[in-house]
């Protein structure tokens, strides 16, 4: 069995991200994963393909997580008809934006919850429905879009306009000038439900456009349009499908690109689930599964969890001016203090939450938060040594003028900027 346990210790990775992030406590995710690796030691010889194991194991993962889930539902007394894992499991951090489905439909009568069901989450056809109902087609007809105009009066999101679909506010060619202000007010808690590095809130109905600004240039690098096109699951975890349009003025043609996202937003944390991106013509989903491919460019937190949306002063992180000490641990991310941002003629009252080398090593940035938990201003520095291979020059020598920080004894230097069309 010793290919068996170089699998299993190459592979036991995606096993655990699998299924930890359908099973909401800690304790039951072990105990299935016990059961998994059991499993799979026992079955072992008849898997045909050693190079099929990876796969094989997730399928195995699955169905003790569907074992688990209809146990779960024998002992609620929900029938098994009506299962579904969103509705015991909301993922590993809190429950997701699926629980303001379900609200709304309980708010709607009956008659409105049974059609919307068979329609929308069993996918029946009208004709069925009527069948089963033992109604006429043309009463299921008038019944769906009377329970449809009802559902969309009391969700709380407002839907994606069909039309225009980025037609989002025209952002500056240039950074506008903007003032730093220290206040000696203590730092404010915050509730911030931003994707990291992307400002868009991933919720139904969101949108949002944000620009890169090369410093001291001041001139606008990059443009991304980002919008929510609607519900979408990566390995049955719920979330939401995000476009990403990104034009560089960098660049004389000015190519566009188009991303896509998945990401989701609980009570607790945001995170990424996925992305797809066409390389060389072909297009390439990447998810939370994928160690390498993934986890270093869009994970976060242990376990990518994600980043914490309810933020306070901790104390990892200790500014005095351009000063900066930290804790020696890791997702280094915390409040260090409270500033007036001056920008586009408004004064916005704001925390600053400093990250400190969690996606890249050697990069370093300010993100200023106003009190609803959007941002103001971000700005992005590079440790002198960053990339030096490549760009052959410390950055202290290629922006010379550039504004310094001194973190934990290193110097980092101010390399570019960015607003969203929130502050517009």
């Amino acid at each position: 069995m010793d290919d068996f346990e170089t699998l299993l210790d190459r592979y036991k990775g995606a096993a655990e991200r699998f299924v930890k992030f359908r099973l909401a406590e800690p304790a039951d995710a072990n105990d299935i994963l016990q059961e998994v690796y059991l499993a799979a030691f026992q079955k072992f010889d008849t898997l045909k393909n050693k190079e099929s194991f990876r796969p094989w194991l997730i399928s195995i993962a699955r169905n003790k997580c569907s074992d688990y889930f209809r146990k779960r539902a024998k002992m609620l007394e929900i029938p098994l008809e009506t299962l579904d894992e969103k509705k015991l499991s909301y993922g590993r951090q809190g429950v997701t934006e699926v629980l303001t489905v379900r609200e709304t439909l309980e708010a709607l009568g009956d008659k409105e919850k049974q059609i919307l069901y068979l329609f929308y989450f069993r996918e029946l056809p009208q004709e069925e429905i009527a069948r089963r109902l033992k109604i006429p087609l043309g009463t299921v007809k008038s019944r769906l879009f009377a329970a449809k105009a009802k559902f969309k009066a009391k969700y709380p999101y407002k839907p994606v306009s069909e039309e225009g679909e980025f037609s989002m506010k025209k952002l500056p060619e240039f950074m506008p000038e903007y003032q730093i202000t220290p206040s000696a007010k203590e730092p404010f808690s915050v509730k911030w439900e931003e994707l990291m590095g992307w400002f868009l809130i991933p919720k139904l109905g969101e949108k949002l456009s944000w620009a890169m600004y090369d410093m001291p240039s001041r001139k606008c690098d990059q443009i991304y349009e980002m919008q929510v096109n609607g519900r979408a699951q990566v390995h049955g975890v719920e979330g939401v499908e995000i476009t990403a349009k990104g034009t560089s003025y960098s660049q004389t043609d000015h190519p566009v690109r188009f991303r896509t996202l998945v990401a989701q937003l609980t009570e607790t944390h945001c995170r990424f689930l996925a992305t797809v991106f066409a390389d060389q013509g072909i297009q390439k989903y990447v998810t939370f599964l994928d160690e390498d491919d993934f986890l270093p460019n869009w994970g976060f937190g242990e376990n990518n969890c994600g980043n914490e949306t309810n933020l306070k002063k901790k104390g990892d992180i200790v500014r005095s001016g351009n000063e900066i000490k930290s804790a020696n641990k890791p997702f280094l991310l915390d409040i260090v203090g409270r500033f007036d941002v001056t920008i586009c003629g408004k004064t916005y009252d704001t925390v600053c939450v400093m990250d400190l080398e969690t996606y890249n090593n050697g990069i370093a940035s300010e993100q200023f938060l106003d009190q609803n938990g959007r941002t103001i201003l971000w700005r992005r520095f590079n440790r002198d040594d960053w990339a030096i291979d490549r760009y052959k020059k410390k950055w202290s020598e290629q922006l010379p003028r550039n504004e310094r920080l001194f973190i934990n004894g290193k110097t980092f230097v101010h390399w570019y900027d960015c607003i969203t069309d929130y502050i517009l």
